[in-house]
């Protein structure tokens, strides 16, 4: 059995727009999902993620370039690999006037799977206790977790989610998250693409970052933040015009708002206390701005545009970024 469960290799796609315009929306992307977990597919709109997932489900033609899933070629093979295969990549058509318990019935057995399995795939959404509701009441968030119920049903290896959190609620988003996490520690592997860096780092163990068609970078979450550059220190102290003299005397980036300094260039903040207190100044706050996935997005693009960047950061045979 493959440790991956979905791979691309020179995938490309392009297309002419209406006013004619030659458009690259995906452009040679390799792209690796490890077996297990939650998988981010990181980008902002536009980036090609959406374009990525419809050519590996059959939904659009690839230009050029190999894809797999569950060791399998596609499209060529996409029928025997199917019924492994879930994903919600555009609002699903359920029934209004029926419940949600109602819809999922319908579906099970129009796919000839047990209408057993229904209560399962309620149970681990989150909707049991609403499922005799009308779809039509159904909350946005409920709508979205029905349509993971009803990927559920087949027993999927893989879930493929497309920005499963557009418009909704911080509630709704709260239970999705939660939905995909758990789904990800039972044993799915879960394909999470999304454009919210925050809720990415939240619940995925792993990422692919893509940027105008290109694979920027990819590892798992922690492999990737800690390769960002330091993002400085927040200092309070009582005097801050002296200290941020000091620390600026000292070599070091300083700049200031109403309440605290900003310190750059700081390999380890006990540096800054050690300066101050030398010069009689006591810091009363010291917090690391810790790197994050929204920092190694901005850094990763902006080196990408700049031209500066070496090709996509991956995951090496030792575990680190290469």
């Amino acid at each position: 059995m493959t440790d991956l469960v979905l791979e691309t290799r020179g995938l490309r796609k392009e297309f002419r727009s209406r006013r004619g315009r030659h458009v690259v929306a995906v452009a040679d992307l390799d792209l690796q999902v490890p077996r297990g977990g939650v998988h981010g597919f990181l980008g902002p709109n536009g980036s090609g993620k959406t374009t990525t997932i419809r050519m590996l489900l059959g939904l659009a033609g690839a230009s050029a370039g190999e894809m797999r899933l569950l060791g399998e070629p596609v499209p060529q093979r996409l029928p025997a690999v199917m019924d492994g295969v879930g994903a919600v990549v555009e609002q699903p058509k359920f029934l209004p006037g029926f419940t949600g318990r109602r819809n999922l019935t319908l579906l099970a057995r129009s796919i000839g799977v047990p209408t057993s399995r229904v209560d399962a795939a309620i149970e681990r959404v989150g909707l049991a206790g609403r499922e005799e509701d009308r779809y039509k009441a159904f909350s946005l968030g409920m709508r979205q977790r029905l349509a993971i119920a009803a990927t559920l049903l087949k027993s999927p290896q893989l879930l493929i989610l497309d920005e499963p959190t557009n418009g909704l609620d911080p509630a709704g988003i709260r239970d999705i998250r939660d939905t995909v996490r758990e789904l990800g520690e039972s044993g799915v592997t879960v394909l999470l693409s999304s454009h919210i860096l925050a809720e990415v780092q939240q619940v995925c163990d792993s990422v692919s970052v893509i940027g105008n068609g290109r694979l920027l970078a990819a590892g798992t979450v922690a492999e990737l933040v800690g390769r960002a550059r330091s993002g400085g220190v927040w200092v309070g102290v009582p005097d801050a015009g002296a200290a941020g003299d000091r620390l600026t005397g000292a070599g070091l980036r300083v700049t200031r708002d109403r309440h605290h300094l900003y310190v750059e260039g700081v390999d380890d903040p006990a540096d800054v206390t050690r300066l101050l207190a030398d010069a009689g100044i006591y810091v009363r706050e010291l917090v690391p701005d810790r790197p994050d996935l929204e920092q190694v997005f901005l850094q990763l693009t902006e080196d990408h545009e700049l031209g500066t960047g070496a090709g996509p950061a991956r995951v090496g045979h030792g575990g680190g970024l290469s």
